[in-house]
């Protein structure tokens, strides 16, 4: 009896802490225009999509490549399980100009699906910092930079390649894709997301890769990128930088451009996207407000967990108590 209690006492403070730490924001987070993912979810009954259209040119000294695409990029999150979990799922549809290794004088074009990923994330770490805003003894100490946010919040990814993609892009089977997810908030305004992507492993097309994502927000609506993202390739690297813009429309809608200088052996070229993302906000709080002192007004794990108790069955049995109290009811004007 004694280890079922301490049991129960210990997943109620763990769900809890998950509450507590909410990954759910008031504006709509999108990781477009950039490449990079956030290690943070959107919170749950959150349904958010980030849509794109997109060109990409290459110059044709790389024969085996694809130097032409233009299609329509759609990533969907969402979180239902716990606050610091994400389930996603990107999809590109485009069409390819092609230009065979065999043959470089002949073209070919080619329409479907160029990359269909399902994956989830989940937050390991999340940093906390200091609110010099209430330090009233020290001006020094009000503007010291706070010396925690060198130290990134850490999401784990894994991802599975469902190769239902067109013969350009198939790799001959399912494969799994795993990552590592880091944020550094350096200001309130100006943050770092590194990603590390160990992709397609086990085909004879797995890659590694990484992207850095520098964004700083120049006001509540406008915010801008630089980006560097590197693919190493067995046979070849491919390489990007750009940057671009985002603009807050409403506090679930976000429109975003973006360019890039592209690099792929000895080919290059450029790429541009202009984009979208809109989010169905559905999300409600675990938890109500807190005291000056951060301290919990009212609401505990334990009090949720005794509130669920008076929940399902006991609505059940209350029928029946309704039940019994009418038949008595009738009895007594029947006497």
């Amino acid at each position: 009896m004694k280890k079922s209690k301490t049991l129960l006492s210990i997943l109620l403070l763990i769900f809890g802490f998950q509450s507590i730490l909410g990954q759910y924001t008031e504006v709509i987070n999108s990781n477009k225009p950039g490449f990079s993912e956030s290690p943070y979810s959107v919170g749950t009954g959150v349904y958010q999509f980030e849509n794109s259209l997109f060109l990409r040119s290459l110059n044709t000294e790389n024969s085996f490549s694809v130097t032409k695409s233009f299609g329509f990029d759609m990533l969907f999150r969402t979180s239902f399980l716990f606050e610091r979990l994400e389930l996603n799922a990107q999809m590109a549809y485009q069409r390819d100009e092609i230009i065979p290794a065999l043959n470089p004088s002949l073209r070919e074009n080619s329409s479907g699906f160029g990359r269909f990923v399902i994956g989830a994330k989940y937050l390991v770490f999340q940093q906390e910092y200091e609110d010099k805003s209430k330090e009233v003894r020290s001006w020094v100490r009000r503007n010291a930079f706070d010396m925690k946010r060198l130290i990134p919040s850490v999401a784990i990814y894994v991802g599975m390649n469902t190769d239902f993609v067109t013969e350009t892009y198939k790799t001959g089977s399912i494969s799994p894709r795993f990552g590592i997810l880091l944020q550094q908030n350096i200001t309130n305004d100006f943050n770092l997301v590194t990603n590390v992507f160990y992709d397609k492993m086990g085909t004879d097309f797995s890659e590694f890769s990484y992207v850095i994502t520098a964004t700083q927000n120049f006001s509540q609506r406008w915010s801008g990128f630089v980006e560097n993202q590197t693919i190493f390739q067995q046979n070849v690297n491919h390489t990007n930088i750009g940057g671009g813009l985002a603009y807050l429309f409403t506090k679930n809608m976000q429109f975003n451009t973006s360019v890039r200088y592209l690099t792929e052996g000895r080919a290059n070229g450029m790429f541009g996207s202009l984009g979208v993302s809109y989010r169905i906000d559905k999300h409600k709080d675990d938890f109500v407000d807190v005291d000056d002192k951060g301290n919990k007004i009212s609401d505990t794990p334990i009090s949720r967990y005794n509130k669920k108790q008076s929940g399902f069955f006991n609505r059940i049995f209350s029928i029946f108590k309704k039940k019994n109290n009418r038949k008595r009811t009738q009895r007594r004007r029947n006497n």
